[in-house]
């Protein structure tokens, strides 16, 4: 079966299915610079088979369609970012020349 993902922007969170039942989420906050990824899930029973993947590279690919840097708090997210190099580069970066 192939995993669908789409945007549920109302529950601020991305929505993978599989056969037509929820498999998983990423949950986000947005702004209009910048997405966050706070969470992902994966239901037990759709473990080991691409869901968590197929959400990250689904999230990160509308991050980039529509110019948003991604900060990655979910500790699932930043690993699949840090081993796919090629979505580095959307990672938010603190230009702050604010100090204490």
């Amino acid at each position: 079966m192939t995993v669908t993902v789409s945007d549920a922007p109302r529950a601020q969170r991305f929505e993978a299915r599989l056969g037509g039942e929820l498999a998983g989420f990423a949950e986000y906050i947005r702004t209009p610079r910048l997405i966050a990824f706070v969470h992902t899930e994966v239901y037990p029973a759709y473990e080991g088979q691409g869901i968590g993947s197929a959400l990250a590279r689904s999230g990160l690919d509308v991050a980039r369609a529509e110019g948003l840097e991604v900060l990655a708090a979910c500790p699932f997210i930043s690993g699949w970012m840090a081993r796919h190099p090629d979505y580095l580069s959307l990672s938010y970066k603190n230009r702050s020349r604010v100090t204490d």
